[in-house]
């Protein structure tokens, strides 16, 4: 186990795609697959059937939460007796999958992915094919090719690619495996705020002046990573110690107490990733000289996250609307960046900034049909296509694109 990277959380995983005959198996009475040898590799060799303690998953783009299921995979080799009584040496390794409703929605394409946990138990995720989900999976788990027919195994999750980072936490946490901060910054946080969460601005700037090193003339995409994954580690550390002091105290049959304090919980964590997302480009955008202006109104009221150079030249009817720049702010994208759209309608062609990895090439050539740039910090880059790659803007240069259409002083 290494803090901070996947081996944390996992001892190793596997993945395929789901061939015809794979997914009948699934959705049939015989859930079993043959010809697994490559489990071995994480699942070893036990002596007769090792049952695991398992929590199933469907996921897709289209469902805001995943079918899940728990239940339990029988893992064993069907010819070990043989091997025993009879001296047969053969192996056949072979995976029991009890019918439920993942197995049910299982199709040919989609990606079975298998990981055992640290805690001996496992995760049977299936993602629906060609979705972002499951690009963002096989990204995850540092998977690219999984073109051959068996599975393809990773028992070892310590490297550099394996390092657990603020879109990783994001999508680990859609799997129901939640990131373990430490403490270290908890009784600085507890003295500058007095225990309570302070406004997102606020804590936006806290975060901030905690990386004095970070200078965004050496490089924007970087410095806005680093604040928000500092950001990330603070708020969680704080949230912990809040949370676990309501929990303490009780709720004593408050059934929707408990509820509400959870479904606040859920939309502060919601909220803030947004609002701190644009919190820091605010700051960049000042560090670089920047003329915008922030959540303005617009046609029917629409409040775009910023127009640059501001909102009194984009109601200005002499102003070129090609020199307007607008950009709409989403930590992750989903469907909801159709909203964009129609939140300024004088500009034509739009930008969308966006921590999401690896979004499937069927929704940003919707993106691009719709006019719509994606916008990116370059570490996020490499979980694209090379034939997305060579459209994406990073940070940097969706900066000197507006500094270029910037009106220059006299």
């Amino acid at each position: 186990m290494k803090k901070g990277y996947l081996s944390q959380y996992f001892d190793g995983v596997a993945v395929k795609e789901l061939s015809a005959v794979e997914a009948d198996v699934l959705r049939s009475n015989q859930h079993e697959f043959n010809g697994v040898k490559e489990l071995r590799n994480i699942l070893g060799e036990p002596e007769g059937k090792e049952r695991y303690q398992a929590t199933f998953m469907y996921l897709t783009d289209h469902d805001d939460e995943p079918i899940v299921e728990d239940g339990f995979l029988t893992w064993y080799d069907a010819r070990q007796k043989a091997r025993l009584e009879r001296g047969v040496m053969r192996y056949e390794y072979r995976l029991y999958f009890p019918s439920n409703q993942v197995s049910q929605s299982a199709n040919e394409g989609d990606i079975l992915i298998l990981a055992k946990r640290t805690d001996n138990t496992l995760l049977a995720i299936v993602a629906e094919e060609e979705t972002t989900i499951s690009r963002q999976m096989l990204w995850l788990f540092g998977f690219s090719d999984i073109g051959n027919p068996g599975f393809s195994v990773r028992d070892e999750l310590s490297g550099e690619q394996d390092r657990v980072e603020f879109a990783s936490t994001v999508i680990l946490e859609n799997v129901g495996v939640f990131v373990q901060e430490e403490d270290t910054w908890l009784d600085k946080i507890l003295e500058k705020f007095d225990g309570t969460f302070p406004t997102t601005c606020k804590f936006s700037a806290f975060a901030r002046s905690t990386l004095p090193d970070v200078n965004p003339n050496d490089g924007e995409d970087a410095a806005l990573m680093a604040w928000m994954e500092r950001e990330e580690v603070l708020f969680r550390t704080l949230e912990k110690h809040l949370i676990s002091e309501r929990l303490s105290k009780g709720f004593d049959g408050d059934v929707d107490g408990f509820i509400s304090f959870s479904l606040s919980v859920q939309n502060r964590r919601k909220s803030r990733a947004g609002l701190a997302l644009e919190n820091h480009l605010e700051a960049l955008f000042k560090e670089c000289g920047i003329q915008y202006t922030r959540t303005p109104k617009t046609e029917n009221k629409s409040k775009p996250d910023f127009i640059f150079p501001g909102i009194e030249a984009y109601w200005d009817p002499d102003y070129d609307w090609a020199a307007l720049t607008m950009l709409g702010v989403k930590s992750s994208c989903k469907d909801r960046w159709r909203q964009v759209l129609s939140e300024a309608d004088r500009i034509k062609y739009k930008h969308l900034l966006t921590l999401e990895p690896a979004i499937s090439e069927n929704q940003t050539n919707e993106m691009s049909s719709k006019n719509l740039q994606l916008v990116l910090p370059q570490q996020f880059h490499p979980s694209y296509t090379e034939r997305q790659r060579s459209w994406l803007l990073n940070v940097s240069e969706f900066i000197e694109l507006v500094l270029s259409r910037q009106p220059i002083e006299r």
